[in-house]
């Protein structure tokens, strides 16, 4: 019998949302809420356990150490796979479900899976570390996923051949094999072009990567009567970070008022990001988000005004999805509110 591992956070383990996010890493004999899925999926090959539960909130701000816990506790059981997830699009939980996974298979030298949404943060991060099994972006796929994350499983601890992305379910991980095709590559590549200019279904053997496309904006017709904003994924926020922004993979955004400030200081302004060192931002906020130097020009005529609402949020790990939708809302706001033109800053 394949002993396995598996790892889920406080959601799936049904201790709470965002309210139990912060509960550090704790573990349970045989399987919890989807490992019961998972479990029955190995049709008696293998079985779970152990599972090892995590808030999300906790490991984003203990990495380290929640790392270093939750190995111990994947080491006592002595397993022979490790799973973690399915984490869909949840960006904090896919992140920590990718963490783990490389360090156990570093660490303890064993097979590792795990499952998310092509856009979670995690993907980019560690695919071309791990198999990934590709999931819808929230929970409803769940019975789709586990399957093919159990099917992928029994394959890497049985020590098989693992197929191609396309036959398996994993996200490719930009590795190429070379083999001996049927047909030579001048033929193929004749074939392809001739669908693609009948419009006809073909599959390109190099898939090229896509980029996103902007168009640049004119310039400001006159910068010294317009309304500046500023943005940014910085992390600045109010001391005490009061909508609790998340470190890594954040969930939203913040407005704030800063009519009549003219000096983030470090009594009253903070940065709420994880990924870079804070000591300098929480110093001078202004380094990060130039409010005394815009506001020198706003006295001097350079520029009309500073509007009176930033926002901020992180961009450590956030996904590519909730990025575009707090850059939709944001730029929706400002252009009611009348701003001409944006700084946005990172760090």
């Amino acid at each position: 019998m394949i002993k396995v591992v598996h790892y889920i956070n406080q959601f799936f383990a049904q201790i709470g949302g965002e309210e139990k996010a912060n509960i550090p890493p704790e573990v349970r004999e045989g399987f919890v809420g989807p490992g019961m899925a998972l479990n029955a999926a190995f049709k008696g090959e293998a079985e779970i356990v152990a599972t090892v539960i995590c808030g999300d909130s906790y490991f984003a701000e203990n990495t380290a150490e929640a790392t270093k816990q939750i190995l111990d506790m994947v080491k006592k059981y002595n397993p022979d796979l490790f799973i973690a997830g399915p984490a869909f699009n949840a960006g904090r939980y896919g992140t920590a479900c990718a963490t783990i996974a490389k360090t156990v298979k570093d660490e303890l030298g064993i097979p590792v899976l795990t499952g998310m949404y092509i856009e979670n943060p995690g993907v980019d991060l560690y695919k071309k570390d791990l198999y990934i099994i590709s999931t819808k972006d929230n929970a409803a796929g769940m019975r789709e996923a586990v399957p093919k994350m159990a099917a992928l499983a029994l394959k890497l601890a049985k020590g098989e051949e693992i197929g191609t992305p396309d036959v398996e379910g994993y996200i490719e991980r930009g590795i190429r094999k070379n083999y001996f095709a049927d047909v030579r590559g001048s033929k193929r590549a004749v074939d392809m072009l001739v669908k693609k200019i009948k419009g006809e279904e073909f599959v390109t053997e190099f898939k090229m990567p896509l980029f996103d496309r902007v168009a640049p904006n004119p310039p400001v017709a006159d910068i010294s009567k317009a309304k500046i904003a500023l943005v940014t994924s910085g992390g600045i926020v109010p001391k005490g970070n009061p909508d609790r922004i998340e470190s890594s993979s954040a969930s939203k955004f913040g407005k704030y008022d800063i009519e009549g400030v003219y000096d983030l200081t470090q009594e009253t302004y903070e940065t709420a990001h994880g990924g870079y060192d804070p000591v300098y931002a929480n110093k001078d906020a202004d380094r990060v988000l130039p409010v005394d130097v815009l506001r020198d020009l706003e006295k001097e005529g350079k520029i009309g005004s500073l509007h009176r609402y930033f926002y901020s949020t992180v961009g450590n790990g956030t996904a590519v999805k909730s990025a575009a939708k707090f850059g939709q809302e944001i730029a929706r706001q400002l252009i009611a509110d009348g701003v001409q033109a944006v700084i946005l800053t990172s760090t």
